[in-house]
């Protein structure tokens, strides 16, 4: 759980030739920004530790112009994610204590019940293909590994995340992004909120832990297949429904 200086280095290296690249083009850079309200669910009576490696904390992404008439982008989330995740997990365990390296998992290692560790796998947009229609789409694919107290994993598992930008009348580009981001994020969190419990590992844990009435796994299936491609492009006609981020 460690995370590695090389990576760091790595991402910082990454992100100096991204804004070098921007630099010398003028491409768009959007800050992921939105508001996240806690779930509103029966949260789960354990006390469970969250960590969030360097890379997941700093996620970005950047897409380089493949043409003429597109855009460079620099897109930020990593602040977005783990502001999101933290009153998603928040919401949905007794108690979270965050955790940022070995030392101090040893030092609150009688307080914890588990440590989960999300991870961002894949993240895919599509953008409009008429400049004047300002709807795009992310998806995002999650990892998660959820530890036993004890260093065993219970249950390595994934789920998908899906935004669009609910509405074309916006007054740029980087707030269309963004806004796809913070619904990619919401549609995460209603995912994990579904699934988690009744994830076969999880649930028998839990189980064990409190006796409590088994859950039926059946429904986790749908939550963490993955699909094999991102969605199809946009249709060009946007949503009467709006969301504020």
């Amino acid at each position: 759980m460690i995370s590695d200086p090389s990576c760091s280095i790595r991402n910082l290296l990454a992100t100096l030739c991204a804004l070098l690249v921007l630099a010398g083009c003028g491409a768009k850079q959007v800050q992921v920004k939105g508001n996240f309200p806690k779930p509103v669910v029966e949260p789960l009576p354990i006390t469970v530790g969250v960590y969030y490696s360097d890379e997941f904390a700093a996620h970005e992404f950047f897409d380089e112009a493949k043409g003429r008439n597109e855009s460079q982008w620099l897109v930020k989330t990593g602040e977005a994610q783990v502001a999101f995740w933290d009153k998603l997990f928040a919401g949905a365990f007794r108690k979270t204590i965050r955790i940022y390296d070995l030392d101090q998992l040893k030092k609150r290692r009688k307080e914890l019940d588990a440590v989960i560790v999300p991870s961002i796998q894949d993240l895919q947009y599509t953008i409009p293909l008429h400049t004047n229609i300002k709807i795009y789409e992310i998806w995002m694919r999650y990892g998660f590994q959820f530890i036993s107290i004890e260093d065993k994993e219970i249950s390595r598992f994934a789920l998908t995340a899906y935004g669009k930008t609910p509405t074309a009348f916006l007054q740029s580009d980087e707030q269309a992004v963004n806004l796809a981001a913070v619904v990619a994020l919401r549609d995460a969190g209603a995912n994990f909120i579904t699934s988690f419990e009744r994830i076969p590992e999880v649930n028998d844990w839990l189980q064990q832990r409190s006796n409590r009435p088994k859950t039926v796994p059946a429904p986790v299936a749908a939550a963490a297949t993955l699909p094999a491609k991102p969605p199809e492009p946009m249709e060009s006609t946007p949503p009467e429904s709006e969301v504020q981020p």
